[in-house]
């Protein structure tokens, strides 16, 4: 089946595309073709029609015509009550919109990328919703319900959980990279460190809890994104400041975790290059995201009793010893010990833990796009013409 792929987030699109057949190999392959477009605002159907074009003219086309894509998968960031992945019919769609409320740099420019889909393609082309909140649907209810008032959870107002096409992948290849002798329970941490960061507690390939809630704004510091602070600070500035529900959107959102701590950045690169240079606020920055990261990854172990591997994904923590050295420090009364010499040159995913560790250290890349493929083949076979809605 030859599926093309559109992962938007909120400065990019990934494009990507390849012929799935069985078996699916668990590890990605190289795509056939992918290219990453930059986004700043612009129409989305005059920036990706020049894109997707390259699949079927010039010097890089891997098919005749648009006539051979068979599916596309779409990346979802927020779902509201689908929670498996699901044809995008009419009443889908409407779903999304509703939901760009609750994850604002995401949702809305994910449905604008449909629709110039629709248009360069045709409606003929079935295409697929991914959720990244579907990984985390099997939370328990005291995992997913928060403490207020209960006729909330009427009003949709839950933990939901995102990064899960992110987890739903790196779990499957942790247990690839285990020892022979793991737990046949395997109990994994992961840590989708990104821009937008988030952790998850992982039994036997089951989400149990995670940092994320209702938006993803909650939990760990982020780039740009303050995670979880007292919700009595929101209250103070409404009541004495006289700040107005858009402008703690916006800096909650856009000036906080490390751009707001540093005055620099949401760019650990930048971040930590300032630090060495003797920026205090920068160190601040670091110190203090790090922090988030190793108290979250004490809950995760509380939650799950005990852990064979701690898994570090996405652009930060793939890319950033010195996060991983510290966290690892942090866990060494686990029997935790990270390799020196691995940590610094990580190569393809990884294990980074010394030989004699009793809980493993694993550096996967995340693999977005490929796992969007394998859903979107999978359910383009089991539900060609039909959505669902429900848990």
């Amino acid at each position: 089946m030859k599926i093309l792929v559109v992962n938007g987030g909120s400065s990019s699109f990934k494009c990507w595309f390849h012929e799935l057949e069985e078996p699916l190999p668990s590890a990605a392959p190289r795509p056939l073709w992918q290219h990453q477009v930059p986004w700043h605002g612009e129409q989305l159907d005059s920036l990706l029609a020049p894109v997707l074009e390259e699949l079927w003219s010039g010097a890089k086309r891997v098919v005749r015509g648009p006539g051979e894509i068979e599916a596309i998968g779409h990346r979802i960031v927020h779902g509201g009550a689908y929670r498996a992945t699901t044809r995008l019919l009419p009443d889908v769609r409407a779903t999304i919109s509703r939901q760009a409320e609750f994850a604002p740099a995401h949702n809305r420019f994910e449905l604008e990328a449909i629709q110039a889909v629709d248009s360069l393609l045709g409606p003929h082309v079935p295409q697929f919703a991914v959720f990244d909140t579907a990984f985390h649907a099997t939370l328990d209810e005291a995992a997913y319900v928060y403490p207020v008032p209960y006729a909330w959870l009427g009003e949709g107002v839950r933990r939901y959980g995102f990064h899960g096409i992110s987890y739903q992948y790196a779990a499957r290849r942790a247990a690839q990279l285990m020892p022979a002798d793991a737990s046949d329970s395997l109990r994994l941490i992961l840590c989708h460190l990104g821009n937008g960061c988030s952790m998850a507690a992982v039994r036997d390939g089951k989400s149990l809890d995670t940092t994320m809630g209702f938006t993803p704004l909650e939990g760990l510091a982020m780039g740009t994104r303050s995670g979880s602070i007292d919700p009595g600070i929101l209250i103070y500035l409404l009541r004495h400041r006289g700040w107005s529900a858009d402008q703690l959107d916006e800096v909650l959102n856009r000036e906080s975790g490390l751009k707001g701590l540093s005055g620099l950045s949401g760019d650990l690169r930048e971040v930590l290059a300032a630090a060495a240079g003797g920026s205090r606020r920068a160190q601040l920055a670091f110190d203090v995201y790090t922090h988030y990261v190793i108290r979250a990854a004490g809950a995760m172990l509380a939650v799950l009793g005990g852990v064979d591997a701690l898994v570090f994904t996405g652009g930060v923590g793939e890319h950033t010893p010195a996060l991983r050295e510290r966290v690892g420090a942090h866990f060494a009364f686990l029997g935790l010990e990270v390799d020196a010499a691995r940590n610094e040159s990580v190569s393809g995913d990884s294990d980074i833990s010394a030989p004699q560790s009793k809980v493993r250290m694993l550096v996967i890349h995340a693999e977005e796009e490929w796992e969007i493929a394998r859903e979107c083949y999978r359910a383009a076979k089991e539900q060609p013409a039909s959505s669902g809605a429900g848990y």
